[in-house]
């Protein structure tokens, strides 16, 4: 199998969904089982939980020993430490931070960490981003996600943040969110969503070894069509320059994310056929029965 093939880690915003019993997961599925069915079917998952509370370090001892061979973790940075301290005076916060991913690179799960800045933090305050970035440890992967329009002049503000990421091997966060303002909402948690996620501007910047591409969707999976289909042939050339892109897909409502994500993986594939199916879900698997011999 040529190896751009084994390299694309596509998932969702979350693991743990009750709504996906019967469908991702087996209808009785507990929940201890849920990251085993997730990660036997996708290869990665954005940590979101991650932003509002560190969980106790015993937590991500048992995702690194309950997630299939070949996942990645992408944990998203504290909030503490992006909004509440704007990146600054959070060494220690950081450091805490650190240490729970380290548990997961030692189980050979760990993906990019991204640093998710607040909206309103502009190139003003591009020095504590400098300064911040300073402390990270290299030996650690890691993402930086801009909000502030600021930065997305196509002029001097931009090439400094690319310029930047590029010297330190950081990923630049793509984010896409045409698909969700494409129409009016349909449903309230479209409606929800549709005042809560940014309109930044659309990007194909590469930064690093692993582009990272976050886009949401809507309810009705296939009316994300005209945008998957623009992205397919771009995440596959990725692949094929030896890159390992991470994708996340997102739906407002998240029961419908591993359709968006199969979706996203069918249209990579008309440009990538090599690619190998996703494997089928656990709650779609055919149960194996045992034949009877002559001496039951």
């Amino acid at each position: 199998m040529n190896q751009s093939t084994t390299d694309l880690f596509l998932g969702c915003p979350v693991w743990a969904c009750e709504s996906w019993k019967g469908s991702l997961f087996t209808a009785a599925a507990p929940r201890r089982e849920w990251l085993p069915q997730y990660s036997s079917v996708f290869r990665t998952v954005e940590g979101n939980s991650t932003f509002y509370a560190l969980p106790p370090l015993e937590r991500f001892h048992e995702w690194g020993s309950s997630a299939a061979k070949g996942f990645r973790f992408s944990l998203k940075v504290s909030r503490t430490i992006t909004h509440d301290r704007r990146l600054r005076n959070a060494r220690s916060e950081l450091d805490r931070f650190v240490g729970a991913t380290e548990i997961l690179q030692k189980y050979d799960v760990l993906g990019p960490s991204f640093i998710q800045l607040p909206p309103d933090f502009s190139p003003d305050e591009s020095q504590a981003l400098l300064d911040f970035l300073n402390q990270l440890p290299q030996h650690l992967p890691w993402a930086v996600e801009v909000r502030h329009h600021g930065w997305f002049d196509l002029d001097r503000q931009e090439r400094w943040l690319i310029d930047l990421l590029t010297e330190r091997g950081l990923d630049f966060v793509l984010f896409d969110s045409r698909p969700l303002y494409s129409a009016p909402p349909e449903d309230e948690v479209e409606r929800i969503s549709q005042s809560r996620k940014p309109r930044t501007p659309l990007r194909h910047t590469v930064t690093a070894r692993h582009p990272f591409l976050r886009i949401v969707g809507r309810n009705q999976i296939q009316q994300t069509l005209p945008w998957l289909s623009e992205w397919g042939p771009i995440i596959a050339g990725w692949l094929q320059q030896g890159l390992q892109p991470f994708i996340f897909t997102h739906a407002p409502d998240d029961r419908f994310a591993p359709e968006f994500a199969t979706l996203m993986h069918e249209q990579i594939r008309r440009h990538l056929p090599a690619l190998p199916e996703l494997p089928v879900w656990p709650g779609r698997r055919q149960p194996t029965t045992r034949q009877k011999s002559l001496f039951d």
